[in-house]
C-alpha cells in the first residue's frame, strides 16, 4: 500500500474513519484500544533499537507486525464491517508465543519475590513495553464489553505482556544483571 498523502484534513473536527469507513470520535474506547496497540509497537521498536541484533530482535520484530493484525481488528467494527484476513492473528500465534515464554522461562533461574522493574537500560524498557502491553489489554476489554472481540486477541495480549515479563529477566540474566526484588514484600 502506498501512501500519498500523509494528511487528510477529515479528522480536523476529531473524528477518524474506520476499516470499512465508519467514522467514530477519536476519543472512543476503540481508539484508545487500538491507539495504546501502536503505542506498544513503537516502545517495541525502541527495545529493537536499543538490542540491535540480539537473538530476540526476530520476534520482536514479529510480535510487532501481529501487533498490526491486533490493531486491524480493533479497527474493524464487526457489527458494520466483515473481518478481513489482515485482523485475524496468524493460526497458531498464541501457543507460539507460549512456548517462546517457556523456552525463556525454562532457560531462567526462578526469582523468589516479586521484581522491580530496572537492571540494564534495555531490560527497563522491556517493562515499559510489558506495562504499555497491559494497559492496551485493559483498554480492549474495556471495548470488548460492548464491542466483538475475537478472544484470540485478548489471550495474544495476556500471552504477550508475559513475554515481555520474561524477556527482561532473560535481558538482564545474558548481561549478570541481578533481579531487583520488591524488599517490603508482605511485612
Amino acid at each position: 500500500m502506498k501512501i500519498t498523502k500523509v494528511y487528510t484534513r477529515t479528522g480536523d473536527q476529531g473524528t477518524t474513519s474506520l476499516v470499512g469507513g465508519v467514522r467514530v470520535s477519536k476519543a472512543s474506547l476503540r481508539l484508545d484500544a487500538y491507539g495504546t496497540v501502536d503505542e506498544l509497537s513503537s516502545h517495541i521498536g525502541l527495545l529493537i533499537a536499543m538490542l540491535g541484533s540480539d537473538e530476540q530482535t526476530k520476534l520482536l520484530k514479529r510480535i510487532q507486525n501481529t501487533l498490526f493484525n491486533v490493531g486491524t481488528h480493533l479497527a474493524t467494527d464487526a457489527k458494520q464491517t466483515e473481518l478481513l484476513s489482515s485482523a485475524r492473528l496468524p493460526q497458531g500465534e498464541v501457543a507460539y508465543m507460549e512456548q517462546q515464554i517457556d523456552d525463556i522461562n525454562n532457560s531462567l533461574n526462578s526469582s523468589q519475590g516479586f521484581i522491580l522493574p530496572g537492571g540494564s537500560q534495555e531490560a527497563a524498557q522491556a517493562h515499559v513495553c510489558r506495562t504499555v502491553c497491559r494497559r492496551a489489554e485493559r483498554c480492549i476489554i474495556a471495548l470488548a464489553e460492548t464491542a466483538e472481540i475475537g478472544d484470540e486477541i485478548l489471550q495474544y495480549m495476556n500471552r504477550l505482556s508475559d513475554y515481555l515479563f520474561v524477556l527482561a529477566k532473560k535481558i538482564n540474566f545474558n548481561k549478570h544483571i541481578g533481579e531487583n526484588l520488591w524488599e517490603n514484600a508482605c511485612k
